[in-house]
């Protein structure tokens, strides 16, 4: 089982640093992937030696943990590609060559996306009142705008937007981002997808729904087998009985329940905002959990923080109300046993519930009195179901980088900021991991996702008070859901 597990977690990361981490730097992704897999590789072959009794070293962990992270943040920067909105450039090709020495070249011409006649048109959608340009730079695929923000941030970028519309047609899009001096520019970047636009369109509706309905299918069918394990049956069962293959659909249907409505969570609401999204694509796996999640992929940018925000929590909002009833209903049906000595938080046949405050809540309210101190649950496949939707809740709510509390913070607090948070949120669950051995492997999945996500085309202007105290009320969702139940509160419920 310790095998598969950490192949799976490794061909995951690998494929997440393929389709991020490649796109930020020059290091190749197999030497980053090999050095943030070291620690891991190092635990499971101690496991393999010395066998499942005898933990490895503390010190050992940690002190290769902390090696591999600097060695691992040290090579990522070495190769590092510069973003278009930094803003101490590099002075390259600034200084006029000396035709006069032998080892001189010839100059290439700057780079410019628009001729001067369309210079001194740009100019004219920038009016005085509303944002003073005082500066075009040119890059190969952008044109930068800098100047003094004369209005407020949302109908700046509104009018702007529109003259820029008036003029170019949909041959660029306009971003508008906040720089490291705090002072707001605008980006102009060729529209790639206009040109596509019909065709993709065309393709979609062909394509698309009849591949996440083969997708769905095969989920099902892997989730249900193991829902049959989970309900205490063998596969081989199934060859003298077929009716016993309907056991494991509760623990199925549940999870792809969960699944299913955080996925349409954050689908709805891009539709509510005119943005092409495709429905969701489940991944089917015939071991593990039966699926790795479902996802759906955005096909066009998203226009400004509050739809950011929206499209984010949406998904977790969505799947953690479905996720109580369920979770609730499979903890009344579920049995109580007696607490081994040792017990982990994905040890369904005897669960510790104060492994979470929000789970030891649930359970008391579910269980009640039979639910005492020296007590563990034999979780219901609902229960199982339900329980790995809070995990999934949890996850996702991580405020790093590409993760839905990613997006969330980023749209409450701006990119730079978010940046910070996420880096303090890793940190932090490192460092947890050293005190529960179960968020190890959260820890290094963090490690794999960037600390950036892509900006809105209207990145400058802020949430309201309403927006902003919903995403504080999802980080604290999430310290319920990962925190284990403090003393305290287990001796006031008497658990």
């Amino acid at each position: 089982m310790t095998f598969w597990f950490f192949l799976v977690l490794g061909l995951l990361t690998y494929l997440l640093m393929q389709h991020s981490v490649a796109r930020a730097t020059r290091t190749p992704v197999w030497l980053l992937w090999l050095v943030l897999m070291t620690p891991a590789f190092i635990s499971t072959a101690w496991t393999l030696i010395y066998g499942v009794k005898q933990a490895p070293p503390s010190a050992l962990i940690i002190s290769v943990s902390v090696i591999c992270l600097l060695l691992y943040w040290v090579l990522f920067n070495s190769g590092r590609q510069l973003p278009i909105n930094r803003e101490n450039q590099s002075q390259e090709n600034q200084e006029q060559p000396n035709n006069n020495s032998p080892n001189s070249t010839i100059e290439k011409p700057p780079v410019r996306p628009i001729d001067l006649a369309e210079e001194a048109q740009l100019r004219t959608c920038f009016p005085w009142s509303v944002y003073f340009i005082q500066k075009i730079e040119y890059r190969p695929q952008a044109i930068i705008c800098q100047g003094q923000l004369r209005t407020m941030a949302s109908a700046a970028y509104e009018q702007i937007k529109a003259n820029i519309e008036k003029e170019f047609g949909d041959r660029f899009l306009v971003i508008f981002q906040e720089g490291m001096n705090g002072k707001p520019f605008f980006v102009l970047v060729p529209n790639s997808q206009a040109a596509k636009q019909n065709n993709q369109r065309a393709s979609e509706n062909i394509t698309q729904p009849g591949l996440a309905l083969v997708l769905l299918i095969a989920t099902l069918v892997s989730t249900t087998f193991v829902g049959l394990k989970i309900a205490g049956f063998q596969v081989t069962q199934i060859e003298s009985d077929f009716t016993l293959f309907f056991q494991g659909l509760p623990y199925a249907l549940g999870l792809m329940t969960i699944l299913a409505t955080h996925e349409l969570g954050h689908y709805l609401t891009a539709r509510f905002y005119k943005i092409r999204a495709t429905l969701p694509y489940f991944i089917p796996v015939p071991f593990f959990l039966g699926t790795f999640g479902a996802f759906i992929t955005m096909r066009s940018p998203i226009p400004h923080r509050k739809a950011l925000f929206d499209v984010s929590i949406a998904g977790p909002l969505a799947g953690f109300i479905v996720t109580i009833p369920l979770l609730i209903w499979g903890l009344a049906n579920s049995e109580i046993v007696a607490l081994p000595e040792k017990t982990g938080m994905l040890n369904p046949n005897a669960l510790n519930p104060k492994y979470s405050i929000l789970l030891a809540l649930l359970s008391k309210l579910a269980l009640g009195s039979e639910l005492t101190v020296k007590s563990a649950i034999d979780l219901h496949p609902v229960a199982v179901a339900g329980f790995l939707g809070l995990i999934v809740t949890a996850l996702n709510l991580m405020p790093v980088g590409q993760l839905d509390g990613g997006h969330i913070v980023h749209a409450m607090f701006g990119q730079r900021t978010a940046v910070i948070i996420g880096q303090v949120a890793r940190l932090s669950l490192l460092i947890l991991s050293l005190l529960r051995e179960e968020f190890l492997l959260w820890a290094i999945i963090l490690l794999f996702i960037p600390l950036t996500d892509e900006p809105a085309l209207n990145d400058v202007t802020e949430l309201d008070n309403k927006r902003d105290f919903m995403g504080l009320m999802s980080m604290v969702l999430l310290l319920l859901i990962v925190l284990p139940l403090p003393q305290f509160l287990a001796n006031l419920l008497q658990i």
